[in-house]
């Protein structure tokens, strides 16, 4: 029997789990060992990446999030199957005005933080304004940016007068940078170092470090936790493998019971191949996207005929075909398909590849040609298949005599860093949405303070379509200002989208919940977790 699980998309684009294949079918059970989780994710506490990996005003990975979205509390979370989020530290929430700037939130009754200390107001307010005040470098604290104040009714009423409408600011709610934390353990002035992770969340942590890095997290149920997650386990274990290679030996090994991000290519087609039935092989639609970003003031990419150049001439089908195979699909956009508001912009204005026409253009602005460039990429963060990829990309550029490119691979710890000081002209990097909507694919590239720490600036972009967009509360409505966000984009370059991946867990098969142990935005979901029947 084939162990493939396919978590399918429903209508209107939202990503909800549908069991199409055998598995799942038993319910959890919070009884029993561990059950341990294996992840090539690299959690470090290095000069270069920063000092404080897990504190939620600095995390901006999706590594770092999947820890503190088990253990640090939002007011909001998007619920099972994806959606609009739902209240969770919070009792309610809702605006309170037409015009969609003042937001307030009811606390539920009783809550505390796992050391036993109630949680107030105060505690939230704190926690919101720490994050806006210590502008973490990784630019995280930029998903706050549309509020203006927070006020404090009482010890359970929270109201956030905005800027400006911003119908996402409910998601933004459910993002770790506007987790809870106690003051106590974590000072207002500064950073917390090292990988202590304090909240009220459904588990709490704790760190085994070796060498600087984080090498296995022992998350419990948490027994003071009030929300709405159901904890389906006692007890889990994230460990860290150095490849991909060796966390799934381990699941053949029966070392571990669930293998996430990143598989290789070969991996997932492996077991979605296998017959044996021991191990089941999850697949779902995604919202991941891999890119090319560009430092727009450095000599060789300055001039926007070299980026569009590079648009006309790079081949997505032929990439994903020989690197990803069916576990990617070409993308045309940085919103992707299956997000309202998604369109085809880049193939729009490019067509299919044509060194032809990028001649043309390069000839046009007065660009020799061959141009140089080296493509950066990260050798230990978005999987494997990276390095082919990069290959496959310079190949392309070399192969049309317009550009004379070289690779060059950095691990992240490093990597990250580099590119926000733009120290790489070209660079590819992969996107998780902060939440599953438009907003989340064109404001963390474009917006003040964005997580690239982009030079390029669009004051049509920033100051108007963004804004306008965020006005609509019916997300169907800024379709129309997307599309055009999306059209400038193309036309400029500041990023070049590739592709747009599927997501992938394997498991055991006595393990139950891994349907909905991934949502759309690949958030890793301990608490669905749980050992039933084998079989």
């Amino acid at each position: 029997m084939n162990r493939k699980t396919l978590v399918l998309a429903a209508a209107m684009g939202l990503l909800a789990p549908v069991l199409a294949a055998c598995g799942d079918a038993e319910s959890g059970s919070g009884s029993g060992d561990a059950i341990v989780v294996g992840t090539t994710d690299r959690f470090t506490a290095s000069e270069e990446e920063g000092l404080a990996p897990l504190d939620p005003a600095w995390a901006y990975d999706v590594g770092t999030w999947n820890i503190l979205r088990q253990t640090v509390q939002t007011l909001m979370v998007q619920p099972r199957g994806d959606g609009e989020p739902v209240p969770e530290a919070a009792e309610s929430c809702g605006f309170t005005d037409a015009g969609n700037e003042r937001y307030s939130c009811t606390l539920r009754d009783g809550l505390q933080f796992s050391n036993g200390d109630p949680i107030t107001a105060q505690d939230v307010k704190y926690s919101i304004d720490r994050a806006l005040s210590l502008e973490g470098d990784s630019g995280v604290f930029a998903l706050l940016s549309t509020i203006d104040t927070v006020e404090t009714q009482g010890d359970r009423e929270v109201i956030f007068h905005l800027k400006a409408a911003d119908a996402t600011f409910p998601y933004k709610l459910s993002t770790p940078v506007a987790g809870i934390v106690n003051k106590d353990d974590y000072a207002q002035d500064k950073l917390r170092d090292g990988f202590d992770v304090d909240g009220s969340g459904p588990y709490t942590m704790e760190s085994e470090v070796k060498d600087g890095a984080l090498v296995r997290a022992t998350f419990t149920k948490n027994p003071s936790y009030k929300g709405v997650l159901q904890t389906n386990n006692d007890k889990v274990e994230m460990v860290a493998y150095d490849s991909a290679e060796s966390m799934g030996d381990a699941l053949e090994d029966g070392k571990i019971d669930v293998m996430t991000r990143s598989m290789s290519p070969d991996q997932i087609q492996k077991l979605a191949n296998a017959t044996d039935g021991e191990i089941e092989l999850v697949e779902s639609p995604g919202l991941e996207i891999r890119y090319l970003a560009f430092n727009t003031k450095a000599a060789s990419v300055k001039d926007k005929a070299v980026r569009q150049a590079m648009a006309q001439v790079i081949n997505r089908d032929e990439l994903v075909a020989k690197v990803y195979g069916s576990q990617a699909e070409p993308l045309f956009s940085l919103v992707p398909a299956g997000v309202t508001g998604h369109s085809n912009a880049f193939f729009n204005k490019y067509g299919d590849p044509n060194v032809a026409k990028a001649r043309e253009e390069l000839e046009d602005a007065g660009v020799d040609t061959p141009v140089k460039l080296t493509l950066h990429y990260t050798t230990d963060h978005y999987g494997p298949a990276t390095k082919a990829e990069f290959e496959q990309l310079s190949k392309q550029l070399n192969d049309s005599g317009l550009f004379e490119t070289d690779t060059e691979g950095t691990t992240w710890d490093k990597f990250r860093k580099a590119g926000q000081d733009g120290k790489y002209d070209v660079y590819g990097m992969g996107w998780f949405p902060d939440y599953p909507d438009a907003d989340a694919f064109v404001a963390p590239f474009l917006d003040e303070d964005n997580f690239l720490n982009s030079p390029y600036v669009n004051t049509d972009v920033r100051k108007d379509l963004i804004p306008q967009s965020r006005r609509q509360a019916d997300r169907l409505n800024a379709s129309k200002t997307f599309e055009k966000i999306q059209d400038i984009v193309a036309d400029d370059v500041p990023v070049l989208p590739l592709w747009q991946g599927k997501q992938y867990l394997a498991a055991r098969d006595d393990i139950t919940g891994t349907a909905y142990a991934l949502n759309s935005s690949s958030t890793l979901q301990l608490w669905e977790l749980g050992r039933g029947v084998s079989g």
